[in-house]
């Protein structure tokens, strides 16, 4: 039988546009269940703000009457506007390994695009770059971590052989804590603490962290537009506190840095101990009682995950990194963790990636993003 593709109509085709994937990937065991209430509110246009400005296409693909796949075409007007750019994006593109079915998804959201007047086509990137983005391309063994993509090692030959090409690519590096810092980060820590320019903040509660929520990401949505962040849209106050809201229940204190110079915030970085083996245990439910399955991970877990960050450009190069990176590895040493995931870092993002190496990081995941022109 031929491939069926149909657009989202009803609360029913929704739930299943939802719950495909874990029926995909129900052997495939480094996979990590999204936390589908917040899946609810992502797909769902009256909930998610993203699609106020963002044309979006949601698809469903039968074989035979079996749902086999999904995918969505996405057009955020807002990053257009700003880039001059008529680029649409696909996302969320899950099959079993069927290439007709890949191919027909593929094919009928270039077909939405092209009616939208878009010249050019990239993905898997969602409605931001606070989504997961990238088809993974190394690393397959390791399990997925919060906010990523994790496809089978398969997917990425079946886009390429439909004529896409590499857009970007990011790195994710693996640290081991180190019990004692190399000495030359303690010699630029301890002169960048001796000429006091810069407050280094830490917190013990999360209430604590309130108050500067609204300050660190107007900061990173500053750093990010000047450095031209691959796919970044700057968020406005609603969507901050969303963002912040997203990631409050599972943030842990002790592991924001936030620097200050006199009054201003000119740094910060966040990481979040990684929670995706009780994600796994929950199969992505909080209700009733996946939650404490989740907190109880967070607990256990030897892995730190480095999540965002960003040093206002005037201050870069002057130990303000230093002084936030001694703070994160004191913290986790402490808490008795192990291992940092870097996260994504962009592979023309050279400093940071050279830190990454300096601090004995060595890369263990890959992702790319694909592009072609319509």
């Amino acid at each position: 039988m031929s491939v069926q593709i149909k657009e989202i109509e009803t609360k029913k085709e929704l739930k299943d546009f939802i719950y495909l994937p874990e029926r995909i990937h129900k052997d495939h065991v480094t996979w990590v269940h999204p936390i589908y209430m917040d899946e609810k509110v992502f797909y769902d246009p009256k909930k998610n703000k993203s699609f106020a400005f963002c044309d979006a296409v949601r698809l469903l693909a039968y074989r035979d009457g079996r749902l086999v796949g999904r995918c969505m075409g996405i057009i955020n007007r807002r990053y257009n506007e700003m880039k001059n750019e008529k680029a649409a994006r696909f996302s969320f593109l899950e099959t079993y390994e069927d290439r007709e079915v890949v191919n027909a998804l593929i094919k009928k959201v270039e077909d939405w695009a092209r009616e939208k007047g878009m010249t050019k086509i990239a993905g898997p990137h969602g409605f931001t770059d606070q989504d997961p983005e990238g088809f993974q391309i190394e690393g397959f063994e390791h399990r997925a971590a919060l906010v990523t993509n994790h496809n089978f090692d398969w997917m990425p030959g079946y886009i390429e052989d439909l004529g896409y090409t590499k857009e970007v690519d990011y790195f994710v590096y693996k640290i081991v804590v180190p019990r004692e810092l190399p000495e030359f980060y303690n010699k630029i820590h301890d002169r960048v603490v001796r000429k006091g320019k810069y407050t280094l903040i830490e917190f013990k509660k999360k209430k604590e962290i309130k108050p500067w929520i609204i300050p660190v990401l107007k900061l990173m949505n500053e750093c990010y537009t000047v450095s031209n962040i691959y796919g970044y849209t700057p968020l406005n106050e609603a969507e901050m506190k969303d963002f912040a809201g997203k990631y409050m229940t599972i943030l842990d204190p002790r592991f924001v840095k936030v620097v200050t110079a006199g009054e201003e915030v000119i740094g910060f970085v966040v990481g979040i101990p990684d929670i995706t083996e009780g994600i796994k245990r929950a199969r992505g439910r909080i209700l009733p009682f996946g939650i404490f399955k989740i907190l109880r991970a967070q607990k256990r877990t030897k892995i730190l995950q480095l999540f965002i960050g960003s040093i206002k450009p005037e201050h870069q190069g002057r130990g303000v990194d230093v002084l936030m990176g001694v703070a994160m590895i004191d913290s986790a040493i402490t808490g008795g963790f192990e291992l940092m995931d870097t996260h994504h870092e962009l592979e023309s993002n050279v400093k940071v990636r050279g830190e990454m190496v300096r601090m004995g990081g060595k890369l263990y995941k890959k992702y790319r993003i694909y592009q072609k022109s319509l």
